[in-house]
């Protein structure tokens, strides 16, 4: 029976193992990376200005912090020049030291996407979005001063003029990849701005799914691929599970017979009730050598004693 027992437990593990298994791979999701937030969106500051550095996070529990290389420190993270809430890092007064590279970063060590942040000692900066642009997207940039933003400024790019723009904004129609570079500008009598890059990414192409050739209003909204797959999934391993459950009902009665027929009670767990065991145990000393040895003897007989209620 305890042959029986520990297939039994075998079985029952090997089921528990296979549905958690099926159920992980069913409910979990991957986790995603967070996505580094500027505010004011904005790649180049003020000495003196402040800025918020926020990690935007799908999973809170993956303890997304803020961390930057400058010149100061590598991989340093916020509560050493900053005042971190969360996954959220606040600096309240800008130095150029600041300038530098910044992202978000996990408790398990995954990055996000970086981004560059200047501190301009000066008087001039330029507005330029702080993330890659889309390509075929219209990019505006501004060169301002500390009090002004609507100044004549002129535009440069890899060390070329582009124009001057008489309000100091400038705009760039249906960016492609050939827009990337170097952009800094020049307000005359306040000096020049720092030079920030700009990045164009691919515009995603979607594929529209194929035409329905079924008339309506008998059609049916076509099924996800991932979705069929799943189903597929659910169903199959559904059926593993019931083909399982039927093994270990077969095998149980297998060794149920087997039991029955080798002379054994299952409801007991022990001999038949025409058998019966009697064991004695005696001790025997011998000397100084063996002292303590335990001799085992068991005697085995039927019980042939009549019953009780037979008639002379």
């Amino acid at each position: 029976m305890k042959t029986f027992r520990s297939l039994r437990n075998t079985m029952k593990d090997t089921s528990i193992r296979f549905l958690l298994i099926l159920t992980s791979g069913l409910c979990c999701t991957k986790t995603q990376a967070a996505g580094l937030t500027v505010s004011p969106r904005r790649s180049q500051f003020f000495e003196e200005d402040s800025v918020s550095l926020s990690c935007e996070e799908d999973n809170i529990s993956a303890g997304w912090t803020v961390r930057r290389n400058t010149t100061r420190g590598t991989r340093t993270q916020c509560d050493g020049w900053g005042k971190p809430a969360g996954s959220t890092c606040y600096m309240r007064y800008l130095v150029p030291l600041d300038t530098g590279v910044y992202w978000c970063e996990s408790r398990e060590g995954a990055a996000s996407s970086s981004i560059q942040l200047t501190v301009s000692g000066g008087s001039v900066i330029l507005q330029s979005p702080v993330l890659p642009v889309m390509e075929g997207d219209d990019v505006t940039l501004s060169c301002q001063t500390k009090t002004s933003s609507n100044l004549s400024a002129a535009f440069i790019k890899d060390g070329s003029l582009i124009r001057t723009e008489p309000a100091g904004h400038m705009t760039l129609h249906h960016v492609t990849s050939s827009d990337e570079g170097l952009y800094k500008c020049n307000i005359s009598g306040h000096g020049e701005s720092p030079s920030s890059w700009i990045s164009v990414s691919e515009k995603p192409t979607m594929t529209p799914p194929p035409p329905s050739t079924c008339p309506p209003p008998t059609c049916t909204r076509p099924t996800d691929s991932q979705s069929s797959a799943i189903m597929i999934l659910v169903l199959t391993c559904s059926g593993a599970v019931v083909l399982l459950h039927f093994l270990v009902l077969l095998v149980r009665r297998c060794v149920h017979r087997n039991h029955e027929e080798a002379g054994f009670d299952p409801q007991n767990l022990g001999p038949s009730r025409e058998t019966s065991t009697s064991v004695v145990y005696s001790a025997v000393k011998t000397g100084d050598v063996h002292q303590g040895q335990i001799i085992c003897r068991a005697k085995r007989s039927r019980d042939t004693a009549a019953p009780s209620h037979v008639k002379d």
